[in-house]
């Protein structure tokens, strides 16, 4: 059993008796001085789990105590336990970053819990946390076996990410569990994709909600209510990024929380374009050749996406005046900030946020931005920091201020990869690492979901024999020269363009700010 070790600073300690039996017995090493400069004696030599000091004694105050305690211990939790109730003194020791504040006469069972909160509150969070996991276990093992709907399937994720990031903030050996239930999870989901990802296609109405979607289901209602949209597109945003960043707004917004689907290849140049324009991949190419851009072109994928919100906008005979922006580092998004009062004007404003898809690049190309994020929990705690501490943040505030509706979304997520799947294309195959297309593909068909005909899925098809192939959970494709390299590189980075519920299932959120 762990022992803590205590000081107890007060000049009526021998009034203290009982509560210090009652904390021995209990498992706690108690010490005790009876005035302030002894305790910094004892501080300067001894390290302790917790400090109980007094605020009234004579020679040196608490507060002056509590202020070169802190200088010493910076880091050991004080409480103050004492007849004062004068405010002044209570917001003085708050602003000292005391971790408690109890007035006398306290009963044994209030310091007992004021000890428990400030010393043992990780170990008892973490064991709570593990055994309402291992209770949820079962459940969780059911709901992924009988998920058959896509509506199943964001329940599942849900409760994985709701897990994840339970324990996560403990010590707890549970997470490996937690991470084979996840890939069991996206093992069964790509089979409900491959099963239902065809019909989807052919069938609109049947689909649920997906890229070329989101304006006619989310956006388009908003509009015809007379309210004003930013539709804001945090590109690469994944469903447990999103529920780090409500963490940072909530405050300031109602919120109203749901997930769409994103289409095959989870990808910028696929998935966005589909949004913005409304139409699948192929519809673009037919319909707007000019504002489409080939696999294989040196151009960038994401170029022409204000006209594809034109061309979306004509096509409904909708004459919404709108404004579009990329936002790629924070002088852009201080000067966007700047301009929202004088966009309140437009019906409807669209901001593309770059920022996570290039930390994800980063990750791959940095061995020290790895090292940074070389973990889920790591790459979630530096997206949380830029969403707190970028302008990103102040842009969020300022929309909060304003009479309008925010719709939050993304174009894909993804998913960190372990697993290499060999595949041999020609020069002219692409590069993405979690899907291939082209017309001389040699793979394993039992490793990929493959569409043999692309036009039936609304992808483009360069020649008569393109096909497309994606990774499916947390492979990702490798060529057979230059393996082990090649392996080695691009083992353990974050990755999109395939199947898996981290980027396919993703934020569609609707904010509305409360104090506007």
């Amino acid at each position: 059993m762990v022992t803590y070790k205590l000081l107890w600073v007060d000049d009526e300690i021998e009034l203290l008796k009982a509560h210090i039996l009652f904390l021995e017995k209990k498992g706690y090493e108690v010490e005790t001085v009876t005035n302030g400069y002894d305790a910094l004696d004892r501080c300067a030599v001894e390290a302790f789990d917790l400090i109980l000091l007094d605020e009234n004694m004579p020679g040196l105050s608490g507060l002056e105590t509590l202020t070169r305690v802190k200088e010493i211990l910076p880091a050991t939790p004080v409480v103050m336990v004492t007849k004062s109730e004068e405010e002044h003194i209570m917001e003085q020791a708050i602003g000292a970053k005391i971790a408690d504040y109890l007035i006398k006469p306290v009963n044994p069972t209030q310091i007992l819990l004021s000890l428990k909160k400030n010393i043992q509150q990780k170990e008892i969070v973490t064991e709570h946390t593990q055994s309402n996991y291992q209770q949820d276990f079962s459940r969780l093992g059911m709901l992924i076996n009988d998920a058959s709907s896509i509506e199943e399937w964001k329940e599942v994720y849900k409760r994985l990410t709701y897990w994840e990031l339970q324990l996560s903030e403990t010590e707890s050996g549970m997470q490996e569990m937690l991470a084979m239930q996840k890939h069991e999870a996206n093992a069964e989901f790509a089979k409900f994709i491959r099963k239902n990802y065809m019909r989807w296609m052919q069938d609109a109405d049947a689909r649920p909600v997906m890229s070329p979607d989101i304006f006619k289901r989310a956006v388009f209602p908003l509009l015809d209510r007379g309210e004003k949209v930013f539709l804001v597109v945090i590109d690469n945003f994944r469903y447990d990024q999103w529920r780090m960043l409500l963490g940072e707004i909530a405050d300031g917004f109602s919120v109203e929380e749901n997930m769409y689907c994103s289409i095959l290849p989870t990808a910028t140049q696929y998935a966005r374009n589909a949004i913005f324009s409304g139409l699948m991949p192929n519809d673009i190419a037919r319909m707007f050749p000019e504002l489409w851009v080939d696999e294989d072109s040196e151009e960038g994928k994401n170029l022409n996406e204000e006209p594809l919100v034109r061309t979306h906008l004509d096509r409904y005979r909708r004459k919404n005046s709108f404004s579009y922006h990329k936002i790629n580092h924070s002088g852009a998004a201080e000067k966007f900030v700047s301009q929202i009062p004088g966009l309140m004007k437009n019906d409807l404003n669209v901001v593309v946020i770059n920022f996570i898809d290039m930390l994800s690049h980063a990750r791959t190309e940095s061995m020290m931005v790895r090292e940074l994020a070389n973990s889920e929990a790591a790459y979630r705690s530096i997206t949380q920091s830029w969403l707190r501490h970028s302008a990103v943040s102040e842009l969020f505030r300022a929309l909060a201020a304003q009479d309008c509706t925010i719709v939050l979304t993304t174009d894909h997520g993804s998913i960190r990869c372990y697993n290499p799947v060999k595949v041999i294309g020609d020069r002219n195959t692409n590069t993405n690492l979690r899907y291939k297309l082209g017309k001389n593909l040699s793979y394993n068909q039992k490793e990929v979901f493959e569409i043999k005909e692309p036009l039936r899925a609304g992808l483009p098809s360069p020649n008569l024999s393109t096909a497309y192939i994606f990774a499916m959970q947390d492979d990702f494709f490798a060529y057979p020269n230059n393996y082990n390299y090649y392996v080695q590189y691009y083992k353990d980075t974050f990755q999109h363009g395939g199947i898996s519920m981290e980027e396919m299932l993703v934020p569609l959120i609707t904010l509305r700010g409360k104090k506007r």
